[in-house]
């Protein structure tokens, strides 16, 4: 384990408080809400809005917040995401008292769009901080983080079920947005202020620029990809078991074991990406396991596999939760370390624009999940509205062997003049390798992607450097 400091280690205690209490939050209302709202008369569609809505306004407003994270500071942002979150949370649990289906539906909008800002905030403040204070295990402290959000993720529909039996609809929403209140409140106090990191100049770049990137281009899509996967059963998997007529905490059960495995395994993914594998080799690996999952949940009308059954499903979902912590750890490894390579500058402004990125193109796809799951489950059924992930993800698998294919070609064919250092380099090519101003040429040292010293184009005697 690395050696951190003090201050390091509260900030390590601090995130992992808040993101487990904040995924027991978001995790509860998948199991009871599609249930409650067709009670109130409201269709799959309808409620797969509800669900999707949450995600576009996180899409819209996480860009935003990483532009300005600066002016509003990590530390503010990142508390007040907490206490919107917790409030909205609370709010969404007394739904039930209202009868009427416009209505209920209307105020389940509204909440939830608060509720996402607060989230937005949350999420791009934390993953900023995160690059800011680790730079050289990003993936590991990313990956550690998401273990206690996965098991967020376990506790949420758990505890969540046994409160529904005991108390109803109202009893988890108050009782656990109670309780990230008062992580909330935690936070507030020992969060080191060291995180705020608004007198630092205002980066050059912007998303757009960031997109323009083939390599976090194809990370931002994976990412969408693996966001639609996880929308797209939490909208759908609760009417897709309703004929096995599980209690609420055997279906809440089912619930968590993707999620479960996610936050089990994501602290390997992170170890391998941070010092061992190639990140996109790793995303290749996860797209095809989803792909195999999504072919079992439904399972695909066209393989011999026969109805459903719950061991069947089961294992669908532990692997779901395999191939989506591979893709999404090893996209948000790489998209910051490939930001730095491509000429953004090593400071918290690029860490906010590429945490602004990566929450929001999670949140797009997170959208479109549970959005388009309503429409075909209404239309064609689960099983053949699973199809739609599986398509995604062997887009992902295509594209990311064609890049890593294509870049092999272009290391192989010396396309990139090699400067063997920069004690060794003329000085007009010492010149090329840094400038003062604009952006820098891309610098691509002869080392592995998950090696520390890729980040920044500043030479030393150790490495072998290729300009284009």
């Amino acid at each position: 384990m690395p050696s951190y400091t003090r201050q390091q280690y509260l900030t390590l205690i601090v995130f992992a408080i808040a993101d487990f209490c904040n995924a027991v939050c978001v995790s509860l209302q998948a199991p009871f809400y599609p249930m409650m709202a067709e009670s109130k008369g409201a269709s799959a569609t309808q409620y797969g809005f509800v669900f999707g809505v949450f995600e576009l306004v996180v899409f819209i407003v996480s860009p935003i917040y990483g532009n300005y994270i600066n002016q509003i500071g990590p530390k503010f942002m990142f508390n007040a995401g907490i206490f919107t979150t917790a409030t909205t949370c609370i709010l969404f649990g007394f739904l039930d008292r209202i009868s009427d289906t416009d209505i209920f539906i209307g105020l389940s909008f509204a909440i939830r769009i608060i509720e996402a800002m607060g989230n937005a905030g949350f999420l791009t403040a934390s993953f900023s901080i995160i690059a800011k204070e680790f730079p050289e295990n990003v993936g590991a402290t990313f990956a550690s983080l998401e273990t206690c959000y996965g098991l967020g993720m376990i506790a949420g529909p758990t505890v969540g079920g046994a409160l529904f039996e005991v108390g109803g609809y109202t009893l988890p929403f108050v009782c656990l947005g109670g309780t990230l209140i008062a992580a909330a409140t935690l936070t507030y106090c020992i969060l080191p202020s060291h995180s705020d990191f608004g007198g630092e100049k205002e980066s050059s770049g912007n998303i757009l620029q960031l997109v323009k990137v083939p390599s976090i281009a194809l990370a931002a899509y994976a990412i969408i990809a693996s966001s639609i996967s996880i929308g797209f059963l939490q909208a759908t998997l609760e009417p897709h078991l309703r004929s096995f007529e599980l209690s609420p905490l055997q279906l809440g059960f089912m619930f968590i074991l993707n999620g479960a495995t996610y936050g089990i395994f994501a602290p390997l993914w992170g170890w391998l990406c941070d010092k061992h594998i190639n990140p996109t080799i790793v995303v290749i690996f996860g797209a095809f396991i989803i792909i195999t999952a999504f072919l079992m949940v439904g399972p695909a009308p066209f393989l011999p596999i026969g109805p459903i059954t719950i061991p069947v499903c089961i294992v669908a979902l532990i692997l779901h939760g395999l191939g989506f912590g591979a893709e999404l750890v090893a996209t948000f490894t790489s998209a910051h370390r490939d930001a730095v390579a491509n000429g953004f500058p090593d400071d918290i402004q690029t860490y906010g624009m590429v945490s602004g990125m990566w929450a929001s193109t999670f949140a797009l796809g997170a959208f479109i999940g549970p959005s388009a799951a309503g429409a075909l489950f209404d239309h064609i059924g689960f099983e053949w509205a699973t199809q739609f992930v599986v398509g995604l993800h062997v887009l992902v698998a295509v594209a990311f062997i064609t890049n890593l294919w294509c870049s092999k070609k272009t290391t192989n064919e010396g396309l990139y003049t090699k400067i063997h250092n920069s004690l060794a380099a003329t000085d007009a090519e010492r010149a090329c390798l840094i400038t003062t101003s604009g952006p820098k040429p891309r610098i691509s040292p002869q080392v592995s992607i998950a090696d520390s010293s890729y980040n920044s184009g500043v030479s030393d005697s150790s490495h072998e450097y290729y300009v284009s």
